[in-house]
């Protein structure tokens, strides 16, 4: 029997191994119960899919199961990205949305998120309560389904609608379109050959647009639709040869971003945050709280204090800045992963309005975005962050992260240790601003090393001293 568990962002697994049509059943049949126990069922369901193999198929059966129990399904009528289905249960008012993604893992990956109704990812209470009717449906196999071997219709309760239309007229109203239009910029969108094609351009119909990658496939051309530095050699390569003034990217399900700069320069999604906290703040004059995971650098802090914004840290996971995005005035909140949201839209990532924002930054300020990053380091200070993952056995993982809680180091490469968190994973602060977080995988054997410092050969030494810290287990010291 497979072991179904919600991770950070969903259920994911290899397809034709564990992601199957009887596992993907009990999943939605555990949703549906879960919502007749909520008291949510009468308010229907978005059901959606990416453009993976099969995903299409897959939404279809989940749409029976949910007819069969009574809800109405409503079924997108083309792969669609993860932001547009959050934004289609929040502006059709329905009980949240299934949603077919493995967002940018390879393509023999496939998975399934559940979207509550207002809009964003799941919070641990809600896929808690959904395990729990998983191991009840896999212990009874009771599954109810609507129109038999041949699948459901309408008649059943699956309507077929397309949420594009309502999508595209809230987020042209987020960002500064006569901004852009005025700037006359050249831009090339990389669709990655996944959910976020027709989008970019049709927001910005009129402009000189270019989109690579621009059709359906399933293997997304070879490598996993990923918005990576490694992954968008192509498109900074399209852009020096047409002259183009910013690239953008979005990832398989369109809820990341990746963003490179007219001399193909790729800037990290730490650095993005950064320049866009800035950007809504002083271009925008937006006020309130600027929101970042545990893992996401610390120039966001540097940024939201000079730009007279609190700051709020959350655990790993969009989630959690959702969770933010619902109780407070937030003006960003990101993820170094990725993941973007701001005020006034869904509290979901959207690769998407992150792209717009960015084309909307770069039209305003009229120069590359480097310029604009060496400007904004030199007024709040230089900040180099990067990313470690070391494949660790499951028992080793947990005596590393408890060595690191129960007796962390006085001092890391030679610098002093002001505080540690352990808010997700361990989190070290270091007297210079530099700082560093190892925190477990919570489905792989990996632990992950995250490290900021002010300047790259401060942050290998820290990822250095680091590394040989977990590789032995937590006994060594530097």
């Amino acid at each position: 029997m497979t072991n179904i568990r919600f991770g950070t962002d969903g259920w994911r697994a290899v397809m034709c191994e564990e992601f199957t049509f009887p596992n993907v059943r009990v999943v939605i049949q555990a949703i549906a119960d879960y919502l007749h126990e909520a008291g949510l069922a009468g308010r229907g369901v978005v059901v959606a899919y990416d453009a993976r193999f099969l995903s299409e198929r897959f939404a279809q059966e989940a749409a029976s199961v949910l007819a069969g129990n009574g809800i109405n399904a409503w079924l997108t009528s083309r792969d669609t990205p993860t932001p547009v289905a959050a934004h289609a249960v929040v502006h059709g008012k329905h009980a949240g949305a299934v949603m077919f993604t493995a967002s940018h893992n390879p393509p023999e990956y496939n998975g399934v998120k559940w979207i509550p109704e207002y809009g964003g990812p799941a919070m641990p209470d809600v896929t808690n309560g959904i395990e729990r009717h998983i191991a009840r449906v896999q212990a009874t196999g009771e599954i109810r389904r609507a129109g038999g071997a041949g699948g459901a219709d309408e008649a059943d309760g699956v309507m077929s609608f397309s949420p594009m239309d309502d999508y595209v007229d809230h987020v042209s109203r987020l960002v500064d379109l006569d901004a852009i239009r005025r700037a006359r910029l050249r831009i090339v969108h990389d669709a990655l050959c996944a959910s976020g094609r027709g989008y970019l351009d049709r927001i910005l119909e009129g402009q000189d647009v270019l989109v690579l990658n621009d059709r359906r496939d399933p293997l997304f051309g070879g490598s996993p639709p990923d918005p990576s530095e490694k992954r968008l050699q192509g498109l900074a390569s399209k852009m020096r040869e047409v002259g183009a003034n910013l690239g953008l990217a979005t990832d398989g399900d369109a809820d990341r971003f990746g963003i490179i700069d007219e001399d193909g320069t790729f800037l990290s999604p730490n650095q993005i945050i950064s320049l866009l906290t800035a950007h809504l703040a002083r271009n925008r004059g937006m006020k309130g709280v600027a929101v970042r995971t545990v893992a996401t650098s610390h120039m966001v802090d540097a940024v939201a204090r000079a730009c007279g914004l609190e700051v709020r840290e959350t655990p790993v996971g969009f989630k959690y800045i959702s969770a933010e995005m619902r109780r407070a005035k937030v003006v960003i909140g990101g993820e170094e992963s990725g993941g973007l949201s701001i005020g006034g839209h869904v509290p979901e990532k959207d690769g998407i309005l992150a792209c717009l924002l960015v084309a909307e930054m770069r039209a305003v300020t009229g120069r590359p975005l480097k310029e604009t990053l060496r400007a904004l380091m030199d007024e709040v200070g230089p900040f180099y962050s990067r990313r470690v993952d070391l494949h660790v056995a499951g028992l080793a993982k947990d005596r590393v992260i408890g060595i690191l809680c129960d007796t962390p180091p006085c001092a890391v490469a030679g610098v002093p240790v002001v505080d540690v968190s352990t808010l997700d994973g361990v989190k070290t602060r270091l007297v210079d601003g530099s700082w560093f977080l190892v925190r477990a995988s919570g489905t792989e054997p990996v632990v992950r090393i995250y490290a900021e410092a002010p300047g790259e050969e401060r942050l290998s030494a820290i990822l250095g001293s680091v590394r040989r810290m977990v590789e032995t287990g937590g006994a060594g010291r530097a």
